[in-house]
């Protein structure tokens, strides 16, 4: 039996995952069931309604990309959102795209030892039998009350301690891909997602994108466009002070980040990140995503996001599915010749930013929460964690900062700091919080060091990490 090092931000993901390697599972199966329970116990922040990126390092070194990013729907009507306003919708059906989820599942799943039914099941008796409703869950339901509310949906979901959804655990239990784009699974989410744009046909299309990762030095990768993978590099590539480098790196994909299947996007000035500074126009995602990682002793590593991107999505959950829908729609942009233009059947850039590091006989998988700013926080946290010498709780421990603005609720450009972080002169305001908070990310590391696995979980979450399964020779 392999080991897995496994790490995931609520308990209960880590426990499927356990369930997963003791019954013969290696570490794509590991963090498949803990993906699968976290679209139960935090629907928050990640659904089978929301989308997925992860990166993959199989055994023999080759790393891959596996993009689930769904599209906009064919009938969206762009001069009817431009008349609405300048900015896309923040929640409702228009700012929901096809769902990819259940796509990169399926993906990852040819590479498990297990069939994706055993996960599915696992969390489909977690979302029938109830889970307390963990802390972040509840603060989300106080932060975004009036939407909860104000959905029927959300609101038969999250009233109670209790997180009971029998509706889900239905649908978990006979979900397969074919159910989810082409079968009645579609067809029910795209009659309650009237005036979205989308159709069965859009569903049917949708397909995981499997590529080549973009790398650094052979050292770092990252997931390409439409992902933010780019501006991860830019940051740890760069010298210098390292606010800069992230604000930088920000402008850059603020004003390049697109996606590649629907026209060019400039690469090559992503990873520059020496475009005009400018404070962000994007909106505040609060709770957005979830990451698990998993690394085995076999040299198999994943690390996996999946999201609904702000805090409750769309703030739509269809009753007879039981599913949560996303708002990556809203991260289009409305501006004509924008890379991000939205447009039937492009994609939105992304948020999400899985990232593995290979060096010096370390495999490394790391991910985190944190919206646009999880490459600032990654570049806070992964450098140090190449050092076989490290330790990982440590690390994640440490207090840490983010610059963004309306991204992160100020007027202007402005640097968020936990107590002890704040960086040098920056020439921006600095906002020094009263201590830990979620802006500054849940990171999920799983690592190999030569032959000894290890994982940390962000203090910041209610998470877990463990290392799990025993060799034969030490079970005696």
């Amino acid at each position: 039996m392999n080991r897995v090092a496994i790490a995931a931000p609520h308990s209960a993901a880590v426990r499927a995952a356990e369930g997963a390697v003791e019954a013969g599972g290696n570490a794509v199966d590991a963090a498949l069931a803990a993906a699968a329970a976290l679209t139960v116990v935090y629907p928050h922040q990640c659904s089978l309604g929301g989308d997925l990126v992860a990166l993959l390092h199989l055994p023999g070194g080759t790393v891959r990309a596996v993009l689930s990013i769904g599209a906009a729907g064919s009938g969206v009507d762009v001069d009817a959102l431009r008349a609405q306003g300048s900015r896309m919708p923040g929640q409702g059906p228009s700012s929901v795209t096809v769902p990819g989820v259940v796509a990169g599942w399926e993906a990852l799943a040819r590479h498990g030892n297990l069939p994706l039914g055993v996960a599915l099941g696992d969390a489909a008796r977690l979302a029938r039998d109830g889970v307390p409703i963990a802390p972040g869950l509840a603060q989300a339901i106080e932060n975004r009350r009036d939407a909860v509310l104000a959905d029927p949906g959300l609101r038969a979901l999250c009233t109670g301690d209790t997180l009971v959804q029998p509706n889900l655990a239905a649908t978990l239990d006979s979900l397969t891909a074919e159910s989810f784009y082409r079968g009645e699974i579609a067809a029910r989410l795209v009659a309650f997602l009237d005036g979205s744009g989308l159709s069965t046909v859009d569903f049917a299309a949708h397909e995981a994108e499997i590529t080549d990762p973009l790398t650094l030095d052979g050292r770092w990768f990252a997931a390409p466009p439409p992902s933010q993978g780019a501006s991860l590099l830019a940051i740890l590539s760069g010298r210098g002070d390292l606010v800069e480098r992230c604000r930088r790196a920000a402008a850059a994909r603020d004003r390049h980040l697109g996606d590649p299947k629907a026209g060019s996007v400039d690469l090559d000035a992503l990873l520059r990140a020496d475009a005009p500074l400018g404070a962000t126009t994007a909106g505040r995602a609060a709770g957005d995503t979830v990451a698990v990682t998993a690394v085995g002793d076999d040299g198999l590593a994943v690390s996996l996001i999946q999201s609904v991107y702000q805090s409750f999505g769309a703030g739509l959950c269809d009753p007879a599915t039981g599913i949560v829908l996303h708002n990556r729609g809203s991260a289009f942009s409305l501006e004509p010749g924008h890379p991000a233009e939205i447009a039937p059947g492009r994609r939105p850039p992304h948020t999400l930013c899985p990232v593995l590091g290979v060096a010096d006989g370390v495999l490394l998988a790391a991910g985190c929460q944190g919206g646009r700013a999880q490459p600032q926080i990654l570049a806070q946290t992964v450098p140090w964690l190449l050092d076989p010498a490290t330790d990982p709780a440590a690390v994640l421990a440490r207090p840490r900062w983010v610059v963004g603005a309306r991204d992160l609720g100020y007027a202007v450009e402005t640097v968020l700091a936990e107590p002890g972080s704040a960086p040098g002169a920056t020439g921006l305001p600095v906002d020094v919080v009263a201590g830990p908070v979620d802006e500054a990310g849940h990171v999920q590391v799983a690592r190999l060091a030569g032959t000894r696995l290890d994982a940390a979980s962000d203090p910041r979450a209610d998470g877990a990490a463990v290392v799990s399964g025993q060799h034969e020779e030490d079970e005696s």
